[in-house]
């Protein structure tokens, strides 16, 4: 409940009295995956300095606080894990590491352009492929999500570069993509 009130002084409670920092919730979130989701840059610090493990595998998904992260787009969040030694290239369940999840299922707004931008710049393996599909650009039909196919090197070089811009590749409806013009 402490993690997901935000309340510090009672994560700092718990530690301090021995609790185990990195127990899973019934939805497998740990205090910092928890923070993580809910965007708050200060309790994903607060939960490392107090033991949270950052390559903690969690979520029915068997991913990582990072991934979660890299999914929703929370570019500061996710610096904060990878600047605490969170795994850039663990694979969850479904084949797909954190680059790859901040592709496929990032929106195309800013937040997600930054989290691109920030997991290249830190080293993420741009050559892991989906284990299903190829590269993370590759159309999909998995999960309700349609994707167009782009040329998932030039977009991410286009990150690593500062030069990603976002660009609607068509006006039916389809979701946004990051795209290197």
């Amino acid at each position: 409940m402490a993690a997901f009130a935000s309340n510090d002084a009672a994560l700092k409670a718990l530690a301090t009295a021995g609790a185990d920092m990195n127990a899973l919730d019934n939805q497998v979130y740990d205090v910092l995956t928890i923070a993580t989701v809910a965007n708050d840059p200060e309790s994903v610090s607060l939960a490392l300095h107090l033991g949270n493990r950052p390559d903690l595998i969690t979520s029915v998904y068997d991913g990582t606080a990072l991934i979660a992260g890299a999914h929703l787009g929370h570019h500061e969040v996710v610096r904060r894990l990878m600047a605490g030694g969170a795994p850039l290239d663990h694979m969850n369940n479904l084949g797909w590491t954190t680059l790859i999840e901040a592709v496929v299922l990032g929106d195309g707004r800013p937040d997600h352009v930054e989290t691109v931008r920030a997991l290249v710049r830190a080293g993420a393996d741009r050559t892991i492929a989906d284990r299903d599909e190829g590269d993370p650009a590759s159309t999909r039909q998995g999960s309700g999500i349609r994707r167009e196919r782009l040329d998932p090197a030039r977009r991410l070089e286009g990150a690593a570069a500062g030069s990603l811009t976002v660009r609607e590749h068509r006006g039916d409806g389809c979701r946004r993509c990051l795209y290197d013009r």
